[in-house]
This record gives C-alpha cells, structure tokens and sequence, in this order.
C-alpha cells in the first residue's frame, strides 16, 4: 500500500495542475497528457547524458510549462477554441516527445536519480517515502494557496469567473490565461519526471489517458472536503489523488477485475464523484456534519461542475 501511496503523492502534483485550470481557470486542458511525458522524456534524457538528477527534474517542470505556453498562445493570439487548442498541442508533443526520448521507451535502470538517497537506505516503497512525497506535494499545494493569494492569482480567479468582467476591470486575461497555463503544466511536467525516475523508465505512452486521473482527483478530493476555503480546496485535491490511488489498488485485487480495466474504473469514480458533488440531499447532509462547509442554502463559490443556470428543484 505504500507504494499505492508513494504514486499518489506524485500524481498530486499532476492533479494540482489540472485544478488550477479546470477549477480555477475554468479552461478545458488536455495538454496534460503530452506535458506529463514531455517532462518525463526531459529527465529521462538528462540523466542518462549524465546531469544531475535535479537538474533533470527541474528541465522537466519548464518542458512542461513549455507545453501549456503553446495552448496558451493558439488560444489568446490565435483564438483557437481552449479544447481544441489543448487537442493540438496534445498531438503536437507526442512527437516532440519522440524527438526529445529518441525512441519510444527510454530506460533509468542503473541511473541516479532523486530517489537513489532512499532506495540506497530501504525507504523508498515504505511509510518514509510517503510522508517525504507528502511533504513535498503539500509545499506544491501552498505555492499554489500563496499564487492564488497574490493580486495576480486574484485575476486569474475573477478570468476564471467571468473573463468579460476581467477584461473590463483592466486584467489581461491573455497573460492570465497563459501563466496559469505555464504553471499548472509545469507541475505535470514535474510529476511526470519524478515517477519516471521512481519506475525507472519513461515511455511514450505513460501519459495517455492521464487527464482522466487528474479531474478524478480534484472531483473526489473536492467531494470529500468540499470548496468553501481555497485552502480546503487545493488540499481535496491531495486527498482525492491518494483516495483514487487506493481505490484503484482495492479495485484490482478484486478477482473480477484487471489492470486492463483502469480507465473503466477511472470513469466510474469521476462519475460517483460528479453525482454526489451535485446532489442537493448528500451536500446537505456533509453540512450538518462538517465544520468546514457552508449550509445547503448558499451555493459553494467552486462547484464540481458548471452551473448550467438551471435552479435545484
């Protein structure tokens, strides 16, 4: 189970960025998928040309960012559609991908890496590594509190909200757009090379289908915690990445299903997730029992799910 645990601190941090464009900025992204293995192809390929681990994982977080530059600018300089923009960039860096590996699958075995520290001392698949990673996908979690916190990450709220209003209050909602787009595809990027370097190999298919565990992760983690407090909110997503970890271990030591059935389980749990988030009943019932959310009454300032403008009944 430690290492259930130990892949879910790491995909947290792949989860903080798809909160912080399907949540905060409201932008449809499925750069996710090309940007985790662009930045797991840049480690993989530093280390093994001999630069430092770090170096590495620090080049994989910019060739992540690099990625959401690239949807950024097809959708405010080229006014392309935000999902059809991200589509492009997603098909576009499967082959940068191959040009950055060399080939389709590019192996760490023998290489240092940022894990060789504890797997030379037996931590790495126990209780220490988890809290080590726990650690560091909370720091990423309060970068992002203290973003958001700024007047900048303010604007990126309000275009989040409602980008006519931004726009007419003065904010360029172009940079905000793409900054915030920068960022969170760099905190994929940097996830996706931090679990090549803990597998030992990155491959040209590991980010396939990823975007799927990344909206599993923020819906599940903003279910269980609720989106009264940013703070509460960003910290669901590190709860909803373990939670959909564990899921998915229980899930496959049940006979009936296989690795093969994944995405099948993925889907199952964003659609739970989605239901419980809006039913009015169960959101009730967590505001009679949590401290933390508001009555049934008042709408929560971050829901699952647009508001289709359609009141409950």
């Amino acid at each position: 189970m430690a290492n259930t645990l130990e892949l879910g601190m790491l995909y947290a941090l792949l989860a903080l960025g798809v909160f912080l464009t399907y949540r905060i900025l409201n932008f449809a992204d499925l750069t996710v998928d090309g940007s985790f293995t662009t930045g797991a192809g840049t480690a993989a390929l530093l280390i093994t040309n001999g630069m430092h681990p770090l170096i590495g994982t620090a080049a994989g977080f910019v060739a992540g960012s690099l990625g959401g530059l690239a949807t950024g600018l097809l959708h405010t300089k080229l006014h392309i559609d935000p999902l059809l923009a991200s589509i492009l960039t997603m098909i576009a860096l499967w082959s940068v991908n191959l040009r950055i590996m060399g080939k389709a699958n590019l192996s760490l075995l023998n290489q240092p890496t940022v894990f060789t520290p504890l797997a030379e001392r037996g931590l790495v698949s126990t209780w220490w590594s988890v809290g080590i990673l726990a650690a560091l996908a909370i720091a990423a979690k309060l970068v992002i509190d203290a973003f958001l916190a700024t007047n900048f990450g303010l604007a990126v709220q309000s275009t989040g909200d409602n980008p006519a209003m931004a726009s007419s209050l003065g904010i360029s909602t172009d940079t905000t757009k793409i900054v915030t787009l920068m960022l969170a595809n760099g905190l994929v990027g940097l996830s996706g090379a931090l679990i090549a370097q803990l597998q030992g190999f990155a491959d040209i298919q590991m980010g396939v289908g990823l975007i799927l565990v990344g909206l599993a992760s923020v819906i599940v983690g903003n279910a269980i915690l609720g989106t009264r407090f940013m703070f509460l909110a960003s910290l669901g997503v590190i709860v909803g990445s373990a939670t959909y970890r564990l899921v998915i271990f229980f899930a496959l030591r049940w006979d009936v299903l296989s690795p093969q059935d994944m995405k099948l389980i993925s889907a199952t749990l964003v659609v739970i997730a989605l239901v419980i988030s809006q039913s009015k009943g169960i959101r009730a019932f967590f505001a009679r029992i949590s401290p933390w959310r508001r009555s049934d009454t008042v709408p929560e300032p971050l829901l699952a799910v647009p508001s289709t403008g359609e009141e409950e009944a």
